[in-house]
């Protein structure tokens, strides 16, 4: 590959009304018809036929509804290009001309615009021939708590298609408008969840002393869960223990024998989540004994920390640059606690995650608001950012 980095000026877009067009048609199709994790059956059909009418060579089935397409234009190293395909369990309230016409479910997080932007880069780079390589289209299901990404890979997506580097995109409406940003390392945190089942002994509740309340136990536990991160973890490091369900008793006048705790853990390195979950157990443990009751510890590993590797990051912000100039580029950006299974492909290849900003001058909701609609403005720089990046890295002799 190319390594040879310089920080140019924003050039041309190659991307055309008619394109914009094709984008934006795609992408409110997507959106009135959004498909949960592993069902995305309309969604991949769309895809595979907007492909193959492009004269890719198309795989389907991957992950039951995962689609690869492969575009080859001669020697030179071969690039994943990742977009995802999946929408969310929210029940849309954006009555925008487009919206879900499937009740309580909606795209919330803008993966029908990164379908489309992939696509739009797709049908440019089919009809043009000034690069010389191997470009796979990879359009992921259930990124969403499944790990569509994870499944994809363990059957056999980079066996089947072997990348020399491997990159994905997220659209940010927290970030300015047509901006970019990337970082060197850890972008996103990992994810596991965790349920504690709290086991006292059941009572009258005018007689407490009869019983062992679990109730009392889980806000011991609750507030002893926060030294993990306050005392256990360095203050430079970062670690979030978050509770989100408390579920117990059924009636006024009976302390419970059971109350459920479940909650999320995130954190960048490694070893602060092997820290973390060793810790949780731990405190558990003491906590129980201390009350006279018992907890059952169960741990659910989600994804992992999503890390770019050096030379792929470098080479994503060089085609950033060219696509909206170096003042719109931050190649340092704070990590984000927010998580992301295209971690898993990281993880199998080296490549590189970048941030689109998308902010609306007004009325913008955040990712996961039932309010949220993907902002159509940055369709054309998502498409130019593959596009560039395919053309930086590919060049043609």
């Amino acid at each position: 590959m190319d390594t040879t980095i310089s920080v140019p000026t924003k050039q041309a877009s190659p991307v055309g009304t008619e394109l914009i067009a094709r984008m934006q048609s795609w992408r409110h199709d997507i959106h009135a018809h959004p498909e949960t994790a592993f069902a995305e059956a309309r969604t991949s059909a769309l895809v595979a036929q907007a492909l193959k009418n492009m004269g890719l060579e198309v795989h389907t089935g991957l992950a039951k509804t995962g689609v690869v397409a492969t575009l080859k234009r001669g020697a030179g190293p071969t690039i994943g290009l990742r977009a995802d395909l999946d929408g969310l369990d929210i029940h849309e309230l954006s009555q925008v001309p487009h919206q879900s016409t499937i009740p309580g479910k909606m795209h919330g997080c803008g993966h029908d615009g990164h379908t489309a932007m992939l696509l739009g880069a797709a049908q440019y780079l089919s009809q043009n021939h000034d690069f010389s390589g191997t470009v796979h289209f990879i359009f992921q299901p259930a990124e969403e708590n499944e790990g569509g990404g994870r499944v994809m890979i363990e059957e056999g997506l980079f066996e089947l298609f072997p990348c020399d580097a491997v990159f994905g995109l997220h659209n940010a409406p927290s970030l300015p408008l047509g901006t970019i940003s990337t970082r060197v390392g850890t972008i996103m945190s990992s994810f596991d969840t965790f349920e504690l089942t709290l086991t006292g002994k059941g009572s009258h509740a005018a007689q407490p002393e009869a019983g062992v309340d679990p109730i009392v136990m889980s806000g011991q536990l609750i507030q002893a869960l926060q030294t993990i991160v306050s005392r256990n973890v360095s203050a430079i490091d970062s670690l979030i223990i978050s509770i989100t369900q408390i579920h117990g008793g059924d009636t006024w006048n009976v302390i419970p024998e059971k109350v459920v705790l479940r909650g999320t853990c995130r954190t960048f390195l490694r070893t602060t989540r092997d820290k973390a979950l060793s810790r949780i157990q731990k405190v558990c443990e003491g906590v129980a004994l201390a009350c006279g009751g018992s907890i059952d510890v169960q741990f659910f590993p989600g994804y992992p920390a999503c890390v770019n590797s050096q030379l792929e990051t470098e080479q994503a912000a060089h085609a950033a640059r060219l696509v909206v100039g170096a003042d719109r580029v931050d190649a340092n950006c704070t990590p984000r606690t927010g998580s992301e299974d295209f971690a898993y492909m990281l993880e199998k290849c080296p490549g590189a995650y970048v941030l689109l900003g998308a902010a609306r001058p007004e009325n913008n909701p955040p990712l996961h608001n039932p309010y949220f609609d993907f902002n159509d403005d940055v369709l054309a720089l998502g498409a130019e950012y593959w596009i560039t990046l395919v053309k930086s890295l590919c060049v043609k002799g």
